[in-house]
C-alpha cells in the first residue's frame, strides 16, 4: 500500500527507479528495526516523492512535529482534511476456498475475508460500524445501508470469524466488548481488517462432473454447474478448467452455455462462461480421443477448478449491519457498501 502511494505500483522496475527514496523512507519508518509509521499519508508531509531529503525535516520544530504524529494517537491522520463531500466506501471482499470429492462431500470449506475502506471525510471522524454478531441481531435495522445481499442461514444465526487482524486506528477493547468496530480512519484508501471464517460456508457453485474412461482410448466428459446464490444475483468471469490426460490427441466439446477450448499445453479444458445468473444451472460434454503409448500409465485424474467473481454475495454470511460517521462538525455523509466474492483454491476432484 505505501508502495503504490508512492510510485503507482511496487515492482522490481520501481525500487530500481527509487531506491534512494525507498532509503528515506525506510529510515523514517524504522526504529531499532521495527516499524512505527507506515501511513503514506503522513508520510508524505515530510518526504517529497523525488528522492531528495526534504529541507522541512532538518528544522527541529518539524522533527519534533513527526515525533509527536508517529507516536500519537492520530500518526495515520492529518486534522486539517476537508472535502466538499463527505463519503466513505466499505467493500466486503472474500476468496472462498473449496475441496470437494466427485461424490458431492465437502471435504474443505473456508473463506479469508478482508475489508477495504475508502475515505474521503473531513476533520477528524469517529466511524463506528457493526457486523451481523449474535450481539447485534436484535438491533434496529434502520441504519442498515442499501445494497446488503439477503440475510443468509449463516448470518441469520451467527458468524463466527476467526485470526482477525485489524488496522491500527482500529479500537481493539471495544470490537473485544460489544463487536462494534470503533475506529478514526486515515484518509483514502487502507484495509480495515483481515479474517477467516470456517463454519456456515455457503457456496456459490456446486459442480458435478462425471468423467468416464473408455478403454485406452478415449474419455467423456460431463460437467454439470449450478449456481445457489439469488435469481437477481449474477457472477461474471467464470471460468472452468477440466483438466485431460497427456495424451490427449483431440477433444470435441459441447456446452449449454459459454465457449469451451481445449488448451493442449496446459492439458486442459477451458470452459468460460461471461454471466453466470443466479439458480442456473449448465452443462459442458466432451470427448477426448487419446493417442496409445506403449507404457500407459493410470491417470491420477487431477481436481477441477473453478474461477469466478460474485458481487453482493458473501460466503461467510458476513453482513455489515450499519456505518455511523461522527465529527464535531456534525456534517452529513453518504456511506456506500459492496459484498464481493472470488474463487481461491475452489476445486472439485
Amino acid at each position: 500500500m505505501l508502495g503504490k502511494g508512492y510510485f503507482g505500483k511496487f515492482d522490481e522496475e520501481a525500487v530500481k527507479n527509487n531506491f534512494v527514496l525507498i532509503y528515506e523512507l525506510l529510515d523514517e519508518i524504522l526504529d531499532f528495526g521495527y516499524p512505527q509509521n507506515t501511513e503514506t499519508d503522513t508520510l508524505k508531509m515530510y518526504i517529497t516523492t523525488e528522492g531528495v531529503k526534504s529541507s522541512i525535516v532538518n528544522s527541529a520544530t518539524d522533527s519534533s512535529r513527526i515525533t509527536m504524529q508517529a507516536t500519537g494517537a492520530l500518526s495515520w491522520r492529518r486534522s486539517d482534511i476537508k472535502y466538499r463531500k463527505n463519503e466513505a466506501f466499505v467493500d466486503v471482499i472474500e476468496d472462498v476456498n473449496l475441496l470437494m470429492s466427485a461424490t458431492g462431500t465437502v471435504l474443505r470449506a473456508d473463506v479469508n475475508g478482508h475489508i477495504v475502506m475508502r475515505t474521503y471525510l473531513s476533520g477528524t471522524p469517529e466511524c463506528k460500524f457493526g457486523l451481523n454478531d449474535r450481539l447485534l441481531l436484535d438491533n434496529d435495522d434502520a441504519n442498515a445501508l442499501p445494497g446488503k445481499p439477503r440475510t443468509t442461514r449463516a448470518a441469520a444465526g451467527s458468524v463466527t470469524l476467526e485470526d482477525c487482524q485489524f488496522h491500527q486506528c482500529v479500537k481493539l477493547g471495544q470490537f473485544d466488548a460489544d463487536r462494534i468496530i470503533s475506529f478514526v480512519p486515515p484518509d483514502g484508501e487502507f484495509e480495515l481488517m483481515r479474517y477467516r471464517a470456517t463454519e456456515n460456508v455457503n457456496l456459490p457453485f456446486k459442480v458435478h462432473p462425471i468423467v468416464r474412461e473408455i478403454g485406452t482410448t478415449k474419455v467423456e466428459y460431463s460437467i454439470a454447474i449450478k449456481a445457489n446464490y439469488g435469481p437477481k444475483l449474477f457472477a461474471t468471469n467464470v471460468i472452468v478448467r477440466i483438466p485431460t490426460p497427456l495424451n490427449t490427441a483431440k477433444i470435441t466439446e459441447r456446452t449449454t452455455q459459454g465457449r469451451a477450448k481445449y488448451e493442449p499445453e496446459q492439458n486442459n479444458i477451458v470452459w468460460k462462461i461471461a454471466r453466470f445468473s443466479g439458480q442456473s444451472e449448465f452443462v459442458l460434454t466432451a470427448e477426448a480421443t487419446l493417442t496409445s503409448m506403449t507404457q500407459q500409465k493410470t491417470w491420477s485424474r487431477p481436481p477441477l477448478s473453478l474461477a469466478f467473481s460474485l458481487l453482493m454475495f458473501t460466503s461467510s454470511g458476513l453482513l455489515v449491519r450499519y456505518l455511523k460517521v461522527f465529527e464535531k462538525g456534525n456534517y452529513s455523509s453518504v456511506k456506500w457498501v459492496r459484498y464481493m466474492t472470488r474463487a481461491g483454491s475452489y476445486e472439485i476432484r
